[in-house]
């Protein structure tokens, strides 16, 4: 089977995540995509979110980093998920995404920050209803239970600096 490593951002910010309308998968996902050539997972991360919405954010930790004088190190994802995926050019293959939970790194007051059309941000309550969300193609689709829980996760983080708060609700 091939597989590819991918890297998906889950942006939290005053109470919301953010995710579109991925026309390949057709569904609601998080900003992400493949790790390129010499590239790490972290890189990639970056790279997807800020050519996807124009955000610069940054990596809510969820581990604490061995101090080591030597080495660099690259932030640990929260999750490692393996996605079958079809299309048209590779055929049937994998995904193996590297899932970052992320803040905006200009997201200090109350707003959300502005993102290009076709982004939208759905809050907590969304979240946690699974709520559906009007697609392009005018159908009611809610996001898939990875998004749901790992923005409901990034939020926890993000407003009460641990996961899991949120995770029952759901």
């Amino acid at each position: 089977m091939i597989r590819h490593f991918t890297s998906t951002g889950i942006v939290a910010a005053n109470g919301a995540t953010l995710v579109h309308w991925h026309q390949k998968v057709q569904a609601w996902l998080a900003p992400g995509g493949h790790v390129e050539p010499n590239e790490d997972p972290v890189q990639a991360l970056f790279r997807e979110v800020k050519e996807e919405t124009g955000l610069d954010v940054r990596i809510l930790p969820t581990y604490v980093l061995p101090e080591l004088s030597e080495l660099e190190q690259v932030a640990p994802p929260y999750t490692v998920m393996i996605e079958d995926v079809f299309d048209t050019k590779v055929g049937k293959h994998q995904h193996i995404d590297f899932t970052y939970l992320t803040t905006p790194v200009a997201s200090a007051d109350n707003s959300l920050p502005e993102v290009p059309e076709g982004w939208y941000w759905i809050d907590r309550q969304a979240l946690v209803e699974s709520r559906p969300l009007e697609a392009p193609t005018g159908e009611m689709v809610a996001p898939p239970e990875d998004v749901l829980k790992l923005g409901i996760a990034a939020l926890d983080l993000l407003e009460n600096g641990q996961i899991g708060s949120g995770l029952s609700r759901a």
